[in-house]
């Protein structure tokens, strides 16, 4: 339990700091497992994105996409050769929440 313990602290200084961006908890969720496919295959559609939890409407994961699209944290590529598939990609935002989220945990880990 003081691993976890330790962790939520780190992750409380993290999330004081300006440069993190606030996200509400469906957010959150869905980067997270964006950052799952992203880290298998590097590659993911919208409408995938729309459809990537069971306990999300697609109406909802949307409005979220759009959401974490202004928040900075991805961005929609469109497809070389057919423009009616985009991709979310992360951006180096988003990379740099998932290191120091990941430092938390090293943190957490050795303490």
């Amino acid at each position: 339990m003081h691993r976890y313990i330790r962790f939520l602290e780190n992750f409380a200084l993290v999330r004081s700091l300006p440069s993190f961006v606030e996200l509400d908890p469906l957010e959150e969720r869905l980067l997270e497992l964006f950052a799952v496919v992203w880290h298998a295959n590097g590659r993911l559609t919208v409408v995938q994105a729309m459809g990537i939890s069971a306990d999300m409407s697609g109406t909802t994961a949307h409005r979220r996409l759009k959401s974490l699209c202004s928040k900075g944290l991805v961005e929609l590529v469109n497809d070389e050769t057919d423009n009616r598939i985009k991709y979310v990609m992360p951006t180096d935002t988003a990379f740099r929440r998932f290191s120091e989220i990941g430092h938390c945990i090293e943190k957490g880990a050795t303490a």
